[in-house]
């Protein structure tokens, strides 16, 4: 279960209820959460009864039909609707995922839909991802060479060379693993948290990047890697089956072997 922070000064009050249709008789209730801080005093939950016979099976069918035919001012962000762009990233009955692939009926009872915790709310669910991005750029996440590239070609991997970028290439950048970890909420400004270290890993591991010297000095840092203590929030969260915690653990072993060497 993921902890979500209030608004500093504010406290969660109880919202409005939105009734089914009478004739509906498949039913389910979505608390959501909403805020806009620039008119709220505090946030509240508002509660939405959803005829599930006139519903698609995910949890944004249920947030896309709540805004097209309920209560048009709720704000989330959505794109591809298939998992690939992360923008629908939330927190659903305490676990962050994205709603375009996460099934209704996976749930039992009431489902609950909160903003990615331990990030300053935008509106309603749309959580404030400037500084997540920033720290993603300041990984340089791109093929840094220092030789020419090859006249008549591109330049090329093996087979198992490509391999080794699987698990890694597929991050959409949805920051679930990132704002699970309790290390990440404490210390945001300086620990590059799981997302974006498994992204740096990413280019550690591509055989065409010459800079991995300078990639693992900028990494060599007591907040930017080493603030990972290995409570696996980020594995067991990432809606992608991603495994976050296993590339932290690779840069370090990098590091230790590079300094032994």
């Amino acid at each position: 279960m993921v902890e979500f922070v209030l608004p500093k000064n504010s406290r969660l009050t109880k919202g409005k209820t939105f009734k089914a249709p009478e004739q509906a008789v498949n039913v389910r209730v979505f608390e959501v959460y909403r805020w806009d801080p620039d008119t709220d005093e505090n946030p509240r939950i508002d509660r939405y009864e959803i005829d599930m016979d006139h519903c698609g099976p995910m949890v944004l069918d249920a947030i896309l039909k709540i805004k097209n035919e309920i209560d048009s001012t709720l704000t989330f962000r959505r794109s591809c609707r298939e998992g690939v762009c992360g923008s629908c990233a939330m927190n659903i009955n305490g676990k962050n995922t994205l709603a375009c692939i996460k099934a209704i009926d996976d749930y039992q009872g009431v489902i609950k839909v909160f903003p990615l915790p331990h990030m300053d709310v935008i509106k309603d669910l749309v959580a404030d991802m400037t500084h997540f991005f920033a720290q993603y750029a300041s990984i340089k996440p791109w093929l840094e060479t220092q030789t020419p590239p090859p006249a008549d070609t591109e330049r090329l991997q093996s087979k198992e060379e490509r391999a080794r970028l699987d698990g890694l290439y597929e991050c959409v950048l949805c920051a679930c693993c990132s704002t699970s970890c309790p290390s990440y909420w404490w210390n945001s400004e300086r620990y590059l948290g799981p997302a974006i270290l498994l992204q740096a890993y990413r280019w550690l591991s591509d055989s065409r990047d010459e800079n991995t010297g300078e990639r693992l000095d900028e990494l060599e840092d007591p907040f930017k890697l080493f603030r990972c203590h290995t409570i696996m929030n980020c594995t067991d969260t990432c809606p992608k089956g991603l495994n976050p915690g296993k590339a932290i653990a690779e840069i370090k072993k990098q590091l230790v072997t590079r300094h032994e060497g």
